[in-house]
């Protein structure tokens, strides 16, 4: 595996790991769906601009469009949706884990639509990482009869599954142009995406004036270069080393959500992040 790919892995790993428990406390100033708007229409005017500023902004080629549509539609709406929903529900650090848990998607559609190799120790790996994600989840502790956690559990397992499919139709059909020229339109189409669910499901929200400093933040910053790093570490490396690296995720959400925002840490959290991490070290040496 090539050095750079792995630092395009941990580039995502920080930048997403710090986004959750940022966009929580933002939720006292705005609203879910209109924080995912801003998210990604700021990512789209910052990828537009600063391809402008280079002369490299153009329209997608013919085989530019499965990954544009797929990442903008999957990946960024979808994904983005679905997480601001349950945000609404669900601590910071559970929404970091399980919308990060493409293991579950990523590595058995790989086999299946890729026909990649999984040798024994990813294989093992990847037990080891849906094994620290567990703890860290920690079902045991949830309060399974209050509104709305069960549909806010199955929202995130349904955002890591449109995250894997795009995955995968990035891989499959790779793009003929750099995905760093992409992003405008992924983030516009995205932005169309989210701007109806957020008209229609809150007609009386919006974004405070607490909550744009941790909207410039993400939309200018974390999503423009996370996706980027996101997308091509999930392009290029192995489907189990890209899947289990990504569960360093909800480690840093979790830990971030408990210093932050002073949710529980507890010994699941240590526990959790030592699985995740010798499930990482057992993908990169397998």
């Amino acid at each position: 595996m090539n050095p750079r790919d792995l630092r395009l892995l941990a580039t995502a790993v920080i930048l997403f790991g710090g986004v959750w428990p940022i966009t929580k406390d933002a939720l006292q100033h705005a609203t879910p769906a209109w924080f995912a708007v801003s998210r990604a229409g700021l990512a789209a005017i910052t990828t537009a601009l600063a391809l402008m500023a280079l002369r490299r902004l153009r329209l997608p080629g013919a085989r530019d469009w499965p990954t544009v549509l797929a990442v903008g539609l999957l990946q960024l709406g979808g994904f983005f949706a679905l997480t601001h929903l349950a945000l609404a529900v669900l601590p910071a650090g559970r929404i970091a884990v399980l919308s990060n848990v493409t293991i579950f998607w990523l590595v058995p559609l790989s086999v299946l639509v890729l026909g990649e190799r999984v040798s024994a120790s990813r294989w093992a790996a990847a037990g080891l990482g849906l094994a620290g994600a567990v703890v860290l989840v920690g079902p045991w502790s949830m309060e399974w009869s209050r509104p709305g956690v069960l549909a806010g559990n199955a929202m995130l397992m349904g955002a890591a599954l449109l995250w894997s499919i795009a995955i995968i139709v990035t891989r499959r059909l790779p793009p003929s142009r750099p995905m760093m020229e992409l992003l405008p339109f992924c983030f516009g189409i995205g932005t169309m995406l989210l701007l109806p669910l957020a008209l229609l499901r809150e007609p009386a929200g919006g974004i405070g004036s607490g909550a744009w400093p941790h909207a410039a933040f993400i939309g200018l910053v974390a999503a423009p270069i996370g996706t980027w790093s996101v997308i091509e570490a999930g392009r290029r490396l192995p489907s189990t080393v890209a899947s289990v690296g990504f569960m360093f995720v909800p480690v840093l959400g979790v830990a971030g959500g408990a210093i932050w925002l002073g949710e529980p840490l507890s010994w699941d959290l240590w526990l959790g992040g030592a699985l995740i991490a010798a499930s990482v070290t057992l993908a990169v040496r397998g």
